[in-house]
């Protein structure tokens, strides 16, 4: 098993679904426009990302009306790609704001967009709890102002901004690609 498909099991035996308290999601959200591929720009530390760089999610359409989700990233010291693949799904029919997203059998894990750009060019999303953040652009750089201000909005809803690990990319592209 890859570090990515361990790290997201232990989050999905641990957590729920859901926002934490306290936390609200993006009033809508056009699945269809929240498909393709997101870069991760920011996170908070997990021991299933932890020296992981180049970090991306794909979304594509499932059959079933759900979303695939591909998450993968390149570990550094082993000079290989990581990644794992899984599901999702709204919460409540219709509210692509709050999904389950599922990488191991029955269990799902909270995936809760709280901030949206309306062009959908980046997004900030949280776990269940306040230790899982994640801001996201579609591109693997993001306007540091739009940082600044996304940091901003995660330390008022009382996240541990001083804790997140700005990922780096780039440093697999003269390697082997998955």
């Amino acid at each position: 098993m890859t570090r990515i498909l361990l790290a997201t099991l232990f989050l999905l035996l641990t957590a729920c679904t859901g926002a934490p308290d306290g936390v609200e999601t993006v009033a809508s959200v056009d699945a269809r426009r929240y498909l393709g591929t997101w870069y991760e720009i920011a996170r908070l530390d997990h021991s299933f990302e932890r020296g992981l760089s180049d970090v991306s999610a794909t979304y594509t359409t499932r059959e079933d009306g759900g979303i695939d989700v591909l998450n993968k990233g390149f570990d550094v010291d082993k000079g290989e790609w990581s990644q794992a693949e899984g599901k999702a799904y709204p919460l409540e029919e219709g509210d692509w704001s709050q999904l389950k997203v599922s990488f191991f059998g029955p269990f799902y894990g909270g995936y809760n967009i709280v901030a949206l750009d309306e062009d959908y060019q980046w997004a900030m999303v949280v776990g269940p709890n306040r230790d899982f953040l994640w801001i996201l652009a579609r591109n693997p750089a993001l306007d540091p102002a739009v940082v600044e201000k996304l940091v901003a909005q995660a330390a008022a809803l009382d996240f541990d901004t001083d804790a997140l690990i700005f990922v780096e990319h780039g440093i697999a592209d003269t390697r082997t690609s998955p």
